[in-house]
């Protein structure tokens, strides 16, 4: 039996998270074709195709720190929750409100920052495509709201784990 998800952040914030797997595994899986094509490319077919390498980089940059705002949707910190395990429970949750306080802080000032970043890379250009760097320095602002976002969401959640809860949803809301 699927339990209701207690405000509607619970339900906003799942399905940001949820679509930001996808498109997580889309990225990497764009990546592994490119990066096969660059392979056979180079040994097989020698088109002399430069670009597959530069490209692969910026899927790989941009899947890895959205994948920040799903840990973040998990409040998986491993090596955080192995100290929290060896605390009383009164500080471990103390420490898990000091953290969570300390990375919302230091998200959103990676968002605002990261968008004079990426304002200013409008300006660059990127070695082979020769388009701005615009695109690619947006990962850093885009991944930091969706995880100070999260952060936030799971700041308010209940106590429970959020694996919990997804599976409680079935998956799906």
């Amino acid at each position: 039996m699927n339990a209701d998800p207690k405000t509607r952040l619970d339900i906003i914030a799942f399905r940001v998270n949820w679509f930001v797997e996808r498109v997580c595994a889309l990225l990497v899986g764009m990546m592994v074709v490119v990066i096969w094509f660059g392979v056979v490319e180079r040994y097989f077919l020698e088109l002399g195709a430069t670009w597959t390498e530069e490209f692969s980089r910026y899927l790989m940059i941009w899947a890895a720190l959205l994948a920040v705002s799903c840990g973040a949707y998990y409040r998986e910190h491993i090596g955080l929750d192995l100290v929290r395990k060896f605390m009383p429970v009164k500080a471990g949750k103390v420490l898990m409100v000091l953290l969570d306080v300390i990375s919302l802080v230091f998200f959103i000032f990676l968002t605002y920052y990261g968008i004079g970043t990426t304002l200013a890379g409008k300006t660059q250009y990127a070695t082979i495509f020769g388009m701005t760097m615009l695109v690619p320095f947006a990962a850093v602002p885009v991944s930091s709201a969706l995880t100070a976002f999260q952060i936030f969401a799971s700041m308010l959640r209940s106590p429970g784990n959020s694996h919990d809860y997804a599976a409680r949803q079935g998956g799906t809301l």
